[in-house]
Parts: C-alpha cells; sequence; structure tokens
C-alpha cells in the first residue's frame, strides 16, 4: 500500500467519524489583517474581548446539547491566541457544562508564534487545551512580511518547542505556499525547517486570491499573482518531504503522525455534527447548516439582547446532502464509501473518463482521487451530476 494511504482500519477511514460529535468557536480579533483573508476578522479590538468571551459563554449556555459529549473543540479565528489563557478557558469550561467534554476529546485552538510562550502553553493546558496549530505559513522572512504576518521565521520554532515543553499532546503547524516572490527551494527549505521541529501534524495550502481581499485587490491593480504551476510543484515536494519524515497524507493538505489526525477535521469531513459559536461561525446539525452573523457589532447586539446569532440557515438532505458527502470524503486520501452518488458519478462519462484517466479509482466499494492535484476536476464532475440521467 502507498505511504500516504491510511490502514484500512485507521480512524481516518471511518466514513460518520463513528458518530463523533464537536464544536466550533470563532475567536475574530487579530493584531493585523493578512491581505489574503476573507474570514470574519477585525483588527485593534481587543478591549472588546471580554464583552465577546461573555457574549460566547452566553451563545454557548443557551445552546442544544447533543446526546453525547463532544469528541472535538477547535477554537479558530481570526487568531485565538489574542486572548488570555483565562478567558479561552472560560470557553472551554461552558462548552464542558453544556455540552460536556469527553475524557479522550481533542481540544485544539490556533495560535500565532508572537503570541506565544511557554507560560502561555502550560496556562492553556491547564485551562484542557490538548492540541495548538501554529500559524508559521512561511520560515522565509521576506514572504512572511509579503503575507503581513508579524514574527520571525526563528519564532515559529520556539512556539512549537515551548508547546511541547508546556505538554500540549499535538502540535501542528501551518505553511502557506506560492506567494509570488517565493521559490521553489526556498519552499523546499521552510518545509524541512518545520519538520525538523518534531511536529506531529504539518498543514500546508495555497494561497488564495479571495474576492475582496487587499491581495485581490493588488492583483487586480496589476500586482503578481500565484503562479499555479509553481504551486503544484511546491505541493508535491511538501507532500514528499512529509512522507520523508514519518507523516502520513491523510487529506489534500494535511499530514500527521498515527494517532494525531485533526479529529475536528475528520469529523466535519464526514458531515458530522458540530455546533457553532461566534462572529461568522458554521455549524452542522442532522443535516441542517447554520451561520452566524460575520459582523462583531451586530453579533454582540444579538445575544446581549438575547436573541439568536444564527443568520442564516440551509438545509442539506437528498441528492445535496449526497454530492456534499462525495466532495467531502473525496478530500480524504483514504476515499469514501462509494454509495449512490458513487454509483451515479462511475456512471456518467466524465467519471468514466477520470477513471481512465487514472484520476478516479473504484476499489473495493471504495472512491478515492488518486492524482490529488486533479481533485478539482473530480469535484466538478460530482457538482455536474444530474441524477436523472444517472
Amino acid at each position: 500500500m502507498p505511504t500516504d494511504v491510511p490502514r484500512p482500519d485507521a480512524p481516518e477511514v471511518a466514513d460518520g467519524a463513528a458518530g463523533r460529535v464537536g464544536a466550533y468557536v470563532h475567536v475574530p480579533f487579530c493584531r493585523r489583517v493578512c491581505p489574503y483573508c476573507d474570514f470574519a476578522v477585525v483588527a485593534g479590538a481587543e478591549d472588546l474581548a471580554d464583552r465577546y468571551v461573555d457574549a460566547l459563554v452566553a451563545e454557548i449556555g443557551g445552546a442544544d446539547p447533543f446526546d453525547r459529549p463532544l469528541d472535538a473543540v477547535f477554537v479558530g479565528g481570526g487568531t485565538p491566541s489574542r486572548l488570555t489563557a483565562a478567558a479561552l478557558g472560560r470557553v472551554v469550561d461552558a462548552l464542558a457544562v453544556r455540552f460536556g467534554i469527553a475524557s479522550d476529546a481533542e481540544v485544539a485552538l490556533e495560535a500565532n508564534p508572537e503570541d506565544w510562550s511557554q507560560g502561555y502553553a502550560a496556562d492553556l493546558v491547564a485551562a484542557g487545551f490538548t492540541r495548538v496549530s501554529l500559524g508559521a505559513q512561511s520560515w522565509e522572512m521576506g514572504v512572511l512580511e509579503r503575507l503581513g504576518r508579524m514574527h520571525a521565521p526563528g519564532d515559529a520554532a520556539a512556539a512549537v518547542a515551548d508547546a511541547r515543553a508546556a505538554g500540549f499532546e499535538s502540535v501542528n503547524v501551518d505553511l502557506i505556499f506560492g506567494t509570488p516572490g517565493e521559490t521553489l527551494r526556498s519552499w523546499r527549505d521552510g518545509v524541512a525547517a518545520a519538520l525538523d521541529t518534531g511536529v506531529d501534524h504539518l498543514s500546508t495550502y495555497a494561497l488564495t486570491v479571495e474576492r475582496g481581499t487587499p491581495l485581490s485587490r493588488a492583483v487586480a491593480a496589476g500586482a503578481p499573482a500565484p503562479d499555479p504551476d509553481l504551486q503544484a510543484e511546491m505541493w508535491e515536494v511538501g507532500a514528499s518531504l512529509a512522507a520523508g519524515a514519518g507523516l502520513v497524507r491523510y487529506e489534500t493538505s494535511n499530514h500527521a503522525r498515527p494517532g494525531h489526525a485533526a479529529v475536528y477535521n475528520l469529523l466535519t469531513w464526514a458531515q458530522g455534527d458540530y455546533a457553532a459559536f461566534g462572529t461568522g461561525a458554521h455549524g452542522h446539525r442532522r443535516g441542517r447548516r447554520t451561520r452566524n452573523m460575520r459582523r462583531l457589532d451586530r453579533y454582540l447586539e444579538a445575544v446581549e439582547g438575547g436573541g439568536t446569532a444564527v443568520q442564516g440557515v440551509e438545509e442539506v438532505t437528498g441528492w445535496a446532502a449526497e454530492q456534499e458527502r462525495l466532495l467531502l470524503g473525496l478530500r480524504r486520501t483514504a476515499g469514501v464509501t462509494a454509495g449512490a452518488g458513487g454509483a451515479r458519478l462511475l456512471g456518467s462519462p466524465e467519471g468514466r473518463r477520470l477513471v481512465e484517466a487514472g484520476v478516479l479509482e473504484a476499489v473495493g466499494g471504495r472512491l478515492r482521487v488518486a492524482r490529488p492535484l486533479l481533485g478539482d476536476e473530480v469535484a466538478r464532475a460530482v457538482l455536474a451530476l444530474d441524477p436523472r440521467e444517472c
């Protein structure tokens, strides 16, 4: 079996994530908004942090619990590490009171290296956090500056060491590839440096020009855009180096040592149920997807006034749910159970072409994208399916 394919009995393969449930909490605060970011974030508003945490606790307190404790908690952003460990601990405590948190749950947060110290890390472990995802993004100073980051390359390595010393069970590093001006060699050196820290998990993402961001406006005005051909080479280099360091690629952009795959990610890719709290947060429960208000002021007004933070609801059922199951499942290296949607895909002209081209594999009742760089082609084929014609 190829080295980047999880064993058939690995939890990464279990469709439905074995009924696990989770919660996502969004923290919008940032020291500076990165030019490529299109998330629900605000800069220079930390004076509202205590008020925001109060609102999160209130929102969590009014939520409907699941019929089992949480298996995964993910605090994302924004930059959660802009909050104190005590404030983040209040959020974890509120989730524990309302939902319960399983004794072996993954409790994770995103953090920036410039916010990190061993003392802060130790306080987070004491507050119940078990996993940290450090936004290193690059090991090259020039790339960090172009990405609007505020740390130096050495800060990321120090943050990994501090997380280890504090007792975090799992440490991830995020890297971005394809920033204009970044070379294949500098990317290779950066990935190697990240792996040399001994991280348990590595996430590598292509820089994307999102509409409405400062990056998109700069590109529209004539600034260089990411080179997709170079990004493809960078993806391959990153995957090769991660595999050589003993990490298994279990999803297009994610690599982990055995036992360190992100539980929260796995349950979302398997259409599991997860509650959502905070600005712009998205949740999913029993085929019903919700999204919260993005604007901080409106979110605070709604929750403080005793109302709901939910701004939109979408029912994902029937064929839409089956398409989504395939789209999410095919991101995983292990693929997804074929099911009715997979049979329709394999029976379509485009599906047959993808199989013949070696892009899509059908083995043992599962579908798998064999050439991840062409995963978008498979996704387009899934979206184009008309069940009435299959």
